[in-house]
Protein backbone atom coordinates (compact mmCIF):
# COMPACT_ATOMS: atom_id res chain seq x y z
CA UNK A 1 0.00 0.00 0.00
CA UNK A 2 1.39 3.40 -0.91
CA UNK A 3 0.20 6.79 0.26
CA UNK A 4 -0.90 9.44 -2.16
CA UNK A 5 1.39 12.25 -3.21
CA UNK A 6 -0.87 14.70 -1.38
CA UNK A 7 -0.39 13.05 2.01
CA UNK A 8 3.38 12.82 1.56
CA UNK A 9 3.51 16.47 0.48
CA UNK A 10 1.46 17.65 3.46
CA UNK A 11 3.65 15.60 5.79
CA UNK A 12 6.90 17.03 4.40
CA UNK A 13 5.59 20.61 4.44
CA UNK A 14 4.36 20.33 8.04
CA UNK A 15 7.66 18.84 9.27
CA UNK A 16 9.85 21.40 7.46
CA UNK A 17 7.72 24.39 8.49
CA UNK A 18 7.56 23.26 12.12
CA UNK A 19 11.32 22.67 12.25
CA UNK A 20 11.95 26.18 10.90
CA UNK A 21 9.49 27.74 13.35
CA UNK A 22 10.76 25.63 16.23
CA UNK A 23 14.51 26.28 16.15
CA UNK A 24 14.61 29.28 13.82
CA UNK A 25 12.06 31.47 15.60
CA UNK A 26 10.66 30.19 18.90
CA UNK A 27 13.91 28.66 20.18
CA UNK A 28 16.46 30.73 18.28
CA UNK A 29 17.99 31.86 21.56
CA UNK A 30 19.06 29.14 23.97
CA UNK A 31 16.94 29.18 27.11
CA UNK A 32 15.71 26.78 29.75
CA UNK A 33 12.37 25.29 28.69
CA UNK A 34 9.73 25.92 31.32
CA UNK A 35 7.03 23.37 32.12
CA UNK A 36 4.21 25.50 30.65
CA UNK A 37 6.09 26.05 27.38
CA UNK A 38 6.92 22.34 27.08
CA UNK A 39 3.31 21.41 27.79
CA UNK A 40 2.12 23.81 25.07
CA UNK A 41 4.52 22.41 22.46
CA UNK A 42 3.62 18.83 23.44
CA UNK A 43 -0.02 19.72 22.84
CA UNK A 44 0.86 21.23 19.46
CA UNK A 45 2.66 18.08 18.26
CA UNK A 46 0.00 15.72 19.56
CA UNK A 47 -2.66 17.92 17.93
CA UNK A 48 -0.80 17.84 14.61
CA UNK A 49 -0.52 14.05 14.77
CA UNK A 50 -4.26 13.69 15.46
CA UNK A 51 -5.06 16.16 12.67
CA UNK A 52 -2.95 14.03 10.34
CA UNK A 53 -5.01 10.99 11.36
CA UNK A 54 -8.05 12.88 10.12
CA UNK A 55 -6.31 13.73 6.84
CA UNK A 56 -5.41 10.08 6.27
CA UNK A 57 -9.01 9.10 6.95
CA UNK A 58 -10.19 11.70 4.45
CA UNK A 59 -7.59 11.45 1.67
CA UNK A 60 -6.20 7.91 1.73
CA UNK A 61 -7.90 5.34 -0.56
CA UNK A 62 -8.21 2.99 2.43
CA UNK A 63 -8.69 5.81 4.90
CA UNK A 64 -10.44 4.15 7.87
CA UNK A 65 -8.03 1.20 8.10
CA UNK A 66 -4.86 3.19 7.40
CA UNK A 67 -5.73 5.95 9.88
CA UNK A 68 -6.23 3.32 12.62
CA UNK A 69 -2.86 1.81 11.72
CA UNK A 70 -1.24 5.25 11.98
CA UNK A 71 -2.89 5.96 15.33
CA UNK A 72 -1.83 2.59 16.76
CA UNK A 73 1.74 2.98 15.50
CA UNK A 74 1.91 6.55 16.84
CA UNK A 75 0.63 5.46 20.26
CA UNK A 76 3.20 2.65 20.48
CA UNK A 77 6.09 4.88 19.38
CA UNK A 78 5.08 7.74 21.69
CA UNK A 79 4.76 5.40 24.66
CA UNK A 80 8.15 3.81 24.04
CA UNK A 81 9.57 7.34 23.78
CA UNK A 82 8.23 8.26 27.23
CA UNK A 83 10.09 5.32 28.73
CA UNK A 84 13.27 6.26 26.85
CA UNK A 85 13.12 9.88 28.02
CA UNK A 86 14.50 8.81 31.38
CA UNK A 87 17.69 7.64 29.64
CA UNK A 88 18.07 11.05 27.97
CA UNK A 89 17.68 12.61 31.41
CA UNK A 90 20.52 10.39 32.69
CA UNK A 91 22.72 11.31 29.69
CA UNK A 92 22.26 15.06 30.24
CA UNK A 93 22.95 14.61 33.96
CA UNK A 94 26.06 12.53 33.26
CA UNK A 95 27.56 15.19 30.97
CA UNK A 96 26.24 18.05 33.15
CA UNK A 97 24.55 19.75 30.18
CA UNK A 98 22.85 23.01 31.29
CA UNK A 99 19.09 22.96 30.76
CA UNK A 100 19.24 25.90 28.29
CA UNK A 101 21.35 23.79 25.88
CA UNK A 102 19.46 20.51 26.15
CA UNK A 103 16.72 21.51 23.71
CA UNK A 104 19.23 22.33 20.98
CA UNK A 105 20.96 18.99 21.50
CA UNK A 106 17.68 17.08 21.27
CA UNK A 107 16.69 19.04 18.14
CA UNK A 108 19.73 17.88 16.16
CA UNK A 109 19.52 14.44 17.70
CA UNK A 110 15.99 14.04 16.42
CA UNK A 111 17.00 15.18 12.92
CA UNK A 112 19.58 12.40 12.90
CA UNK A 113 16.99 9.96 14.23
CA UNK A 114 14.69 10.80 11.30
CA UNK A 115 17.45 9.79 8.86
CA UNK A 116 18.48 6.58 10.63
CA UNK A 117 14.90 5.45 11.18
CA UNK A 118 14.12 5.96 7.50
CA UNK A 119 17.00 3.59 6.71
CA UNK A 120 15.82 1.03 9.28
CA UNK A 121 12.21 1.19 8.10
CA UNK A 122 13.01 0.81 4.40
CA UNK A 123 15.43 -2.01 5.20
CA UNK A 124 12.96 -3.74 7.52
CA UNK A 125 10.08 -3.58 5.04
CA UNK A 126 12.35 -4.83 2.23
CA UNK A 127 13.51 -7.79 4.34
CA UNK A 128 9.94 -8.72 5.29
CA UNK A 129 8.79 -8.51 1.68
CA UNK A 130 11.78 -10.47 0.40
CA UNK A 131 12.00 -13.00 3.22
CA UNK A 132 8.65 -13.57 4.91
CA UNK A 133 10.27 -15.64 7.67
CA UNK A 134 12.03 -12.46 8.86
CA UNK A 135 8.65 -11.35 10.22
CA UNK A 136 8.79 -14.20 12.73
CA UNK A 137 12.34 -13.26 13.70
CA UNK A 138 11.13 -9.73 14.51
CA UNK A 139 8.20 -11.16 16.46
CA UNK A 140 10.53 -13.31 18.56
CA UNK A 141 12.85 -10.32 19.14
CA UNK A 142 9.90 -8.24 20.40
CA UNK A 143 8.80 -10.94 22.84
CA UNK A 144 12.35 -11.25 24.21
CA UNK A 145 12.62 -7.44 24.43
CA UNK A 146 9.30 -7.29 26.26
CA UNK A 147 10.47 -9.81 28.85
CA UNK A 148 13.74 -7.89 29.31
CA UNK A 149 11.86 -4.60 29.80
CA UNK A 150 9.73 -6.16 32.54
CA UNK A 151 12.78 -7.66 34.26
CA UNK A 152 14.74 -4.42 34.16
CA UNK A 153 14.55 -2.75 37.57
CA UNK A 154 16.51 0.39 36.70
CA UNK A 155 18.08 2.25 33.81
CA UNK A 156 21.78 3.02 33.79
CA UNK A 157 24.10 4.49 31.17
CA UNK A 158 27.80 3.93 30.56
CA UNK A 159 28.98 6.42 27.89
CA UNK A 160 32.60 5.44 28.52
CA UNK A 161 31.75 2.00 27.07
CA UNK A 162 30.07 3.42 23.96
CA UNK A 163 32.14 2.06 21.01
CA UNK A 164 31.13 4.94 18.69
CA UNK A 165 32.23 7.48 21.29
CA UNK A 166 35.52 5.63 21.86
CA UNK A 167 36.23 5.64 18.13
CA UNK A 168 35.31 9.33 17.82
CA UNK A 169 37.65 10.34 20.63
CA UNK A 170 40.54 8.51 18.95
CA UNK A 171 40.31 10.76 15.90
CA UNK A 172 38.83 14.00 17.27
CA UNK A 173 40.10 15.91 20.32
CA UNK A 174 37.41 17.10 22.71
CA UNK A 175 37.45 20.44 24.51
CA UNK A 176 37.18 20.29 28.28
CA UNK A 177 35.05 23.42 28.58
CA UNK A 178 31.62 24.24 27.21
CA UNK A 179 31.03 26.53 24.22
CA UNK A 180 27.31 27.24 24.50
CA UNK A 181 25.30 25.64 21.69
CA UNK A 182 28.35 25.10 19.48
CA UNK A 183 29.29 21.56 18.56
CA UNK A 184 32.77 22.38 17.29
CA UNK A 185 35.29 25.16 17.89
CA UNK A 186 38.75 26.04 16.61
CA UNK A 187 41.46 26.69 19.18
CA UNK A 188 45.18 27.19 18.50
CA UNK A 189 44.62 26.11 14.91
CA UNK A 190 43.00 22.81 15.95
CA UNK A 191 39.40 21.76 15.45
CA UNK A 192 37.89 20.52 18.69
CA UNK A 193 34.57 18.88 19.44
CA UNK A 194 32.68 20.38 22.37
CA UNK A 195 31.19 18.38 25.25
CA UNK A 196 27.76 19.19 23.79
CA UNK A 197 28.65 17.34 20.57
CA UNK A 198 29.84 14.34 22.61
CA UNK A 199 26.47 14.41 24.37
CA UNK A 200 24.70 14.58 20.99
CA UNK A 201 26.71 11.58 19.79
CA UNK A 202 25.64 9.55 22.83
CA UNK A 203 22.00 10.65 22.40
CA UNK A 204 22.10 9.65 18.73
CA UNK A 205 23.65 6.23 19.28
CA UNK A 206 21.24 5.61 22.17
CA UNK A 207 18.29 6.40 19.89
CA UNK A 208 19.60 3.86 17.37
CA UNK A 209 19.45 1.24 20.14
CA UNK A 210 15.90 2.37 20.96
CA UNK A 211 14.94 1.98 17.29
CA UNK A 212 15.79 -1.72 17.54
CA UNK A 213 12.63 -2.11 19.65
CA UNK A 214 10.36 0.60 18.27
CA UNK A 215 10.75 -0.09 14.54
CA UNK A 216 9.96 -3.85 14.81
CA UNK A 217 7.04 -2.96 17.10
CA UNK A 218 5.54 -0.64 14.49
CA UNK A 219 6.27 -3.16 11.70
CA UNK A 220 4.21 -5.59 13.76
CA UNK A 221 1.25 -3.25 13.28
CA UNK A 222 1.71 -2.43 9.59
CA UNK A 223 4.21 -2.91 6.78
CA UNK A 224 3.06 0.25 5.02
CA UNK A 225 6.25 2.35 4.80
CA UNK A 226 4.21 5.56 4.74
CA UNK A 227 2.42 4.76 8.00
CA UNK A 228 5.53 3.44 9.76
CA UNK A 229 7.70 6.44 8.90
CA UNK A 230 5.18 9.27 9.35
CA UNK A 231 3.95 7.92 12.70
CA UNK A 232 7.57 7.58 13.86
CA UNK A 233 8.44 11.12 12.83
CA UNK A 234 5.38 12.69 14.46
CA UNK A 235 6.19 10.82 17.68
CA UNK A 236 9.89 11.73 17.82
CA UNK A 237 9.30 15.33 16.69
CA UNK A 238 7.29 15.90 19.83
CA UNK A 239 9.88 14.12 21.93
CA UNK A 240 11.81 17.30 22.86
CA UNK A 241 8.82 19.10 24.30
CA UNK A 242 7.62 15.92 26.00
CA UNK A 243 11.03 15.54 27.65
CA UNK A 244 10.80 18.93 29.34
CA UNK A 245 7.12 18.47 30.21
CA UNK A 246 7.83 15.16 31.97
CA UNK A 247 11.43 15.73 33.15
CA UNK A 248 10.36 16.18 36.74
CA UNK A 249 7.74 13.42 36.75
CA UNK A 250 9.28 10.56 34.76
CA UNK A 251 10.13 8.55 37.85
CA UNK A 252 6.43 8.53 38.77
CA UNK A 253 5.65 6.24 35.81
CA UNK A 254 7.36 3.27 37.43
CA UNK A 255 4.77 0.77 36.17
CA UNK A 256 5.03 2.00 32.58
CA UNK A 257 7.75 -0.54 31.83
CA UNK A 258 5.30 -3.36 32.60
CA UNK A 259 2.73 -1.83 30.25
CA UNK A 260 5.36 -1.44 27.53
CA UNK A 261 6.57 -4.97 28.18
CA UNK A 262 3.04 -6.30 27.66
CA UNK A 263 2.67 -4.19 24.49
CA UNK A 264 5.91 -5.55 23.00
CA UNK A 265 4.97 -9.14 23.84
CA UNK A 266 1.47 -8.62 22.39
CA UNK A 267 2.79 -7.19 19.11
CA UNK A 268 5.43 -9.92 18.91
CA UNK A 269 2.74 -12.56 19.38
CA UNK A 270 0.61 -10.78 16.75
CA UNK A 271 3.47 -11.11 14.27
CA UNK A 272 4.07 -14.78 15.08
CA UNK A 273 0.36 -15.67 14.81
CA UNK A 274 -0.22 -13.58 11.68
CA UNK A 275 0.05 -16.61 9.37
CA UNK A 276 -2.91 -18.29 11.08
CA UNK A 277 -4.91 -15.34 12.39
CA UNK A 278 -4.57 -11.65 11.61
CA UNK A 279 -5.60 -9.54 14.61
CA UNK A 280 -7.66 -6.57 13.36
CA UNK A 281 -5.92 -3.22 13.73
CA UNK A 282 -8.88 -1.86 15.74
CA UNK A 283 -8.40 -4.66 18.29
CA UNK A 284 -4.64 -4.03 18.37
CA UNK A 285 -5.25 -0.32 19.04
CA UNK A 286 -7.66 -1.13 21.87
CA UNK A 287 -5.28 -3.65 23.48
CA UNK A 288 -2.30 -1.26 23.29
CA UNK A 289 -4.32 1.64 24.69
CA UNK A 290 -5.75 -0.42 27.58
CA UNK A 291 -2.34 -1.84 28.56
CA UNK A 292 -0.74 1.62 28.61
CA UNK A 293 -3.63 3.28 30.47
CA UNK A 294 -3.58 0.54 33.11
CA UNK A 295 0.17 1.02 33.63
CA UNK A 296 -0.29 4.77 34.12
CA UNK A 297 -3.21 4.28 36.51
CA UNK A 298 -1.26 1.70 38.51
CA UNK A 299 1.67 4.12 38.82
CA UNK A 300 -0.56 6.69 40.50
CA UNK A 301 -2.58 4.27 42.63
CA UNK A 302 0.52 2.54 44.00
CA UNK A 303 3.27 5.21 44.00
CA UNK A 304 6.76 4.43 45.20
CA UNK A 305 8.03 6.06 48.34
CA UNK A 306 9.59 9.52 47.94
CA UNK A 307 8.12 9.96 44.40
CA UNK A 308 7.43 13.61 43.78
CA UNK A 309 6.65 15.71 40.75
CA UNK A 310 9.23 18.39 39.96
CA UNK A 311 8.23 21.18 37.56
Amino acid sequence: MTAGVTLWTIFCVVVVVMLILDLGIFHRKAHAIRFQEALLWSGVWIGLALAYVGLIWWLHPNGAHTSLEFLTAYLVEESLSVDNLFVFFLIFSYFAVPSQYQYNCLFWGILGAMVFRAIFIVGGVALIQGFHWFLYVLGAILIVSGVKVAAQNSRTIAPEKNPILKLFRRFMPVATDSAGTKFFLRRDGRLLATPLFVTLLVVETTDIVFAMDSIPAVLGITRDTFVVYTSNVFAIMGLRALYFALAGAMELFHYLRFGLSAVLVFIGAKMLLGHWYEIPVSVALLVVAVLLVLSFIASFIWPRKNDTIKV
